[in-house]
């Protein structure tokens, strides 16, 4: 029942900017946190950015700076802003959203995001 639809990744040049969106919908109680992760082939999935509700964003150490976590806890939307892109290895992004009350993740189906010239 519960759905998370990511949209927005791709292929960009290093330094430039994608934004990527997740809108979540199905039966939710309250959603306590909307996060981005990442996984590039052969590492673990990794934490990108997050932003509990009420409280402040959190962000991994290599994208602080340069990647931005705006939400909209009224619409379950979440987006992730990704500006000055480094070429790295290709990775999936996956949307990911926290019930505290069912201790519930779930998770959109991911989005491919590739820097390179």
């Amino acid at each position: 029942q519960v759905q998370l639809v990511e949209s927005g990744g791709g292929l960009v040049q290093p330094g430039g900017s994608l934004r990527l969106s997740c809108a979540a919908s199905g039966i939710f109680f309250r959603i306590n946190a909307m996060s981005w992760y990442r996984q590039a082939p052969g590492k673990e999935r990794e934490l990108v950015a997050s932003i509990p509700s009420g409280d402040s964003t959190n962000y991994a150490d290599s994208v602080k700076g340069r990647f931005t976590i705006p939400s909209d806890y009224a619409q379950n939307t979440v987006y992730l802003q990704m500006n000055s892109l480094k070429p790295e290895a290709p990775a999936v992004y996956y949307c990911n959203v926290h019930e505290d009350w069912s201790n519930r993740d779930y998770w959109g189906q991911g989005t491919q995001v590739t820097v390179s010239s």
